[in-house]
């Protein structure tokens, strides 16, 4: 989406750039999914999956033509739901505004530094008193910040918050008074935080790890694949990983802790049973103050030997507890890729909050808040 947005940009044309900012019940599609119609009317990208694209590419066409950025909800009854197309019954809120050198100068930096891997968060006006504020923009980083949203009190207020927002990852409508009083209400501003993509760290160059890594990248982790045996790990056994490193799995992951590219999004996956890779690669991933996952693979056996080889290093029933072993969910696997699956299945339940359970063996809302109602979050997010 973004390379299709650069490259109206960069020929000086104007793109209509729509962007989900809020969601309300089963909606399809989270706050920020994005849609860029390019000048000749080709489309990227998606706001709803394909249930409102029609009148938000019709919105699109219009705003563009009058310079005037529109903010629109669509499927506020199922009657409107489905008069635009909307089925599923939710509720999107979908900012539409016209993207050029003129409307956004800072455009091509921004992208660099996304595809840099340096986070960065865009703040943008969606609604306010003032209609000519509408659609102006703040560029925050970690250590500046470009842009005005029209007052120094309000760029002071939503910088701070924009980047709490980074810091965690998440996309959010932050609501001030019209001059960016905290307790007040008029100006809307929606920050789209553009934080490094997570890490999946695969340990054990097997087969394996291989469709692991393809599941990985697809969920679009940043993959990287570790082993200690240089004949295993090869980039051409691994195409899709982003990264191959030969050493040895506990003391890259500890390398990896002391330089601080290990976060509360990382997930680990000790894919090696070999109780002289693994046992000392969980000392040390057991032991962390937080990631999101960490799941190691085995046998029933092998799981019972690992966790008395772990118990005997010293470590707890409540950081043993952190450790999902077997790894990945009962869908009946045999194959690397369907076990891939299994793996890749249960990271999104613990991440959203999922039971793993058939959806048609289940009553109430299909789309869960993050970490909660997960016996999945409840065993090991609690970190």
């Amino acid at each position: 989406m973004l390379s299709a947005l650069s490259a109206v940009w960069r020929t000086g044309g104007t793109a209509g750039l729509a962007t989900v900012v809020r969601t309300f019940r089963s909606a399809p599609r989270q706050p920020g999914a994005a849609m860029v119609v390019a000048p000749d009317g080709t489309v990227t990208g998606s706001v709803s999956g394909g249930c409102v694209e029609g009148a938000v590419y019709e919105l699109a066409g219009d705003v563009v033509g009058s310079g005037t950025p529109a903010l629109q909800r669509y499927g506020v009854s199922d009657d409107d739901a489905f008069a635009v197309g909307l089925t599923c019954g939710g509720i999107l809120d979908v900012f539409v505004e016209p993207v050029s050198p003129a409307t956004f100068p800072d455009l091509d930096a921004v992208v660099e530094d996304i595809e840099s891997h340096r986070p960065v968060a865009l703040a943008t006006v969606i609604a306010h008193p003032d209609a000519t504020r509408v659609g102006r923009r703040l560029v925050v980083r970690s250590d500046e910040v470009s842009g005005t949203l029209g007052s120094s009190r309000a760029d002071a207020a939503v910088t701070d918050d924009a980047r709490g927002l980074l810091a965690t990852g998440r996309n959010e409508v932050l609501t001030y008074g019209p001059d960016g009083q905290r307790r007040g209400a008029g100006m809307e501003v929606f920050v789209a935080a553009y934080a490094p993509r997570p890490r999946m760290l695969v340990f054990g160059a097997i087969d394996f790890a291989a469709a692991v890594a393809q599941q990985g990248s697809f969920l679009g982790y940043r993959v990287t694949v570790c082993d200690a045996r240089p004949v295993f790990a090869t980039a051409a056994r691994f195409p899709t990983a982003d990264e191959v490193v030969v050493d040895w799995p506990h003391r890259y992951l500890a390398a990896q802790v002391a330089a601080g590219d290990v976060d509360a999004r990382t997930v680990i996956c000790v894919l090696t049973h070999d109780p002289k890779f693994d046992v000392p690669l969980l000392e040390v991933a057991l032991r962390l103050p937080q990631v999101a996952y960490i799941g190691a693979m085995g046998s029933r056996r092998t799981h019972d030997d690992r966790l008395t080889r772990l118990r005997d290093a010293g470590l707890t029933d409540a950081e043993l507890d952190r450790l999902a072993s077997p790894i990945g969910l009962d869908l009946g696997a045999r194959t690397p890729e369907e076990t891939a699956v299994s793996i890749a299945a249960e990271i999104v339940a613990v991440r959203w909050g999922g039971t793993g359970r058939r959806l048609t063996d289940t009553d109430g809302r299909i789309h869960h808040d993050q970490g909660k109602d997960s016996e999945f979050s409840d065993r090991l997010t609690r970190y």
